[in-house]
């Protein structure tokens, strides 16, 4: 009686037990759809002896044991859905696989009868090429591998697919360039390729899929620019972070006016942070942290009125913030820590009512911090290392207390001036003798030792004097010191503002030191110009006859070579910090010799002169032994580095450095 029963819908019910193998005798059947009920056991092989099935829809239940090969029948099988249950094994040519624990190779002839339309295999543990027959797969409209382990060159794993709308391959091991013929995708609303080995550059030719709109090729190795036809595109999220990519931002990609998330992050972008991102009034996540992006944060960033999420940490950002950010009522995560911002964090921020994280720590930011809930809960990380934040924060100073620590030589009753003038005659004759007391014995005692000024130079953010550091560190007492080497002891110095700082005091004789700090100034300027994340910061210098010292930013664990005799800390330092280290290191020395002007030759890079902050990121420090490579000098230097270690290529007699 059901031996002509064409279509057979149980799905959403609560049918549990066995599929009976009599099922098989269904010889007309060509829709079977139990998905989502109770079902257990295996999958009858029977089913395979039913040739006119087209769809087979058997996910969402609790089956288990492998897939039959006697499903490779089904000829007439376009759609076979398998997903949620606890299948395992290697398949047949099947689809529709995905979130079970399957492994082994894909079948290569998945497409063998030419009518597939969707292919699922994500979540499971396959490994192997991306099936051969899929590039001549005309028919297909969803292909889902994400999350295998699958291999291979993919540069020319598909050809014509008008239908293809989505295609997801991220999160697997494939490797080879985008190479395939773009226009042929003029269906393909999704492409994700992230999270693989994708190398080359990104085609031009990517824009003549018209109808793109996800493109994620983020933690890839791709190189070059951002070509300008992806502004042809009417994209909502543009995902390219984790790669080697250069150059500027288009303006035609900068202005996608659909476009809702952006990730850039981790890249070697440079140049100006273009204003034309204001016009993509539709953006809800923008990162764009860890590139080498200049100057100041555009005001019109501030007319993103759906943006949730700004991240351009890790950049070279200057001058002051724009307080047309603070329009941005809609932003929870708010990070532009690690750039070289300045001045007050402007008060219309007190408006970010829907802030929930910040970070603006290693910046030149002082003043006030808003009076809102994600500044006041701030942990102190997110603030520190600034020139002179004040507020109700944890480590920050309040501000009034600091205003009264600034101005108090300013306050008192007018009455004292009237009681301190008479007191000021009487003593004038006292502070005289005083004065020719004490000429006498500097005379004498200058004599003896060369004159020198008091001198120094600072960073624009950092105006301290000879005092200050002398009062910090009670003239130098042994118990701030942190290290000793060839040319002076280190001392760790906590400022009134909580501001930590690393001074390197240099040995001093009567003229030799000083004069090598005269001459090496010029060289100090220079330094002090340097902003690279991975090259310790030189705040100035000041050189005095009794005390001269050097001013750096204080970097937490100290010295590679101190870490790794640490067995616990070198423990922590696994391969990819170790990596990440040598990373910083070559980005440090690359930046000294090609981006510097005159460029900067270390020459004493060793385990001693590197130095780690609490991430494991990697600081060259130690330019005591640097030389600046003059145009129109020869350039001729002696021998100089750490005694026992002779950086590669340099001979022990002299050295052309060029």
């Amino acid at each position: 009686m059901l031996s002509s029963l064409s279509q057979l819908f149980l799905n959403e019910n609560y049918l549990g037990g066995l599929i009976p193998a009599s099922i098989g005798n269904l010889s007309h059947l060509t829709d079977l759809s139990l998905y989502s009920n109770e079902l257990s056991g295996g999958i009858p092989p029977e089913i395979g002896k039913l040739g006119s099935l087209a769809r087979l829809y058997l996910s969402s239940n609790k089956l288990s044991g492998t897939i039959p090969a006697s499903l490779g029948n089904l000829r007439s099988l376009s759609e076979l859905i398998l997903y949620t249950n606890s299948l395992y094994g290697s398949i047949p040519s099947q689809i529709g696989i995905y979130y079970n624990g399957l492994s082994g190779n894909l079948p290569q002839d998945v497409c063998l009868g030419g009518l597939l339309t969707n292919f699922g295999a994500f979540n499971n543990y396959f490994t192997g090429p991306i099936p051969k027959s899929l590039k001549n797969c005309s028919t297909l409209l969803r292909l889902r591998l994400e999350r295998n382990q699958l291999s291979g060159n993919i540069s020319d794993a598909f050809g014509t697919h008008p239908y293809l709308n989505y295609m997801d391959l991220s999160d697997n091991e494939l490797h080879g360039e985008l190479s395939w013929t773009w226009e042929q995708f003029n269906n393909l609303s999704a492409l994700k390729i992230s999270g693989n080995k994708i190398s080359g550059e990104i085609p031009a030719a990517l824009g003549k899929a018209t109808h793109l709109k996800v493109l994620d090729l983020s933690s890839n190795q791709l190189v070059g620019g951002i070509p300008k036809e992806l502004g042809n595109l009417k994209l909502i999220e543009l995902a390219l972070n984790g790669n080697s990519l250069s150059g500027d931002i288009p303006f035609d990609v900068a202005s996608l006016s659909d476009l809702e998330r952006l990730g850039l992050a981790e890249n070697n972008f440079s140049a100006t942070i273009l204003k034309q991102l204001g016009r993509c009034s539709k953006l809800i996540f923008l990162n764009m942290s860890k590139n080498r992006f200049e100057g100041s944060i555009p005001a019109e960033i501030g007319s993103l009125q759906s943006l949730q999420s700004l991240d351009l940490s890790w950049n070279y950002l200057m001058g002051g913030i724009a307080s047309e950010l603070g329009q941005l009522q809609r932003l929870e995560v708010l990070d532009i820590s690690h750039n070289m911002l300045s001045s007050l964090i402007p008060t219309s921020f007190s408006r970010l009512q829907s802030l929930t994280k910040v970070d603006v720590s290693y910046n030149m930011l002082e003043g006030p911090i808003p009076d809102i809930k994600a500044f006041r809960e701030a942990p102190f990380e997110v603030i520190r290392n600034n020139k002179n934040l004040c507020g109700n924060a944890t480590g920050l100073e309040a501000c009034a207390a600091l205003i009264k620590n600034k101005n108090v030589h300013k306050k008192g009753p007018k009455v004292v001036i009237f009681t301190v003038i008479p007191l000021l005659g009487s003593l004038l004759g006292l502070i005289v003798g005083f004065l020719i007391f004490f000429q006498n014995r500097r005379k004498k005692r200058l004599m003896k030792t060369p004159q020198i000024d008091v001198s120094g130079r600072w960073c624009p953010e950092w105006e301290l004097c000879y005092a200050d550091i002398i009062e910090a560190t009670e003239e130098f007492n042994s118990s701030y010191c942190i290290g000793t080497g060839g040319y002076g002891v280190v001392y760790k110095v906590v400022l009134p503002s909580e501001q930590v700082l690393a001074v390197k005091k240099f040995h001093q004789t009567p003229e030799v030191e000083m004069t090598s700090l005269k001459a090496f100034r010029s060289e100090i300027d220079v330094l002090m110009g340097i902003r690279h994340r991975n090259i310790v910061k030189l705040y100035g210098f000041c050189s005095h006859a009794k005390h001269s010292f050097l001013v750096y930013e204080f970097v937490e664990r100290g010295s590679l070579r101190e870490v790794l005799k640490d067995e616990e800390q070198a423990v922590k330092m696994d391969w990819d910090k170790r990596l990440n280290l040598i990373k910083g290191v070559a980005n440090a020395l690359s930046y000294m010799h090609h981006d510097c002007s005159p460029p900067i030759i270390h020459r004493d890079i060793s385990s001693n002169n590197v130095l780690l902050d609490s991430e494991y990121e990697a600081h060259v420090s130690d330019f005591g032994t640097a030389r600046l490579l003059m145009p129109d000098s020869s350039n001729w230097t002696s021998f100089a580095g750490t005694f026992g270690y002779t950086a590669p290529g340099t001979i022990p007699e002299v050295v052309k450095a060029c």
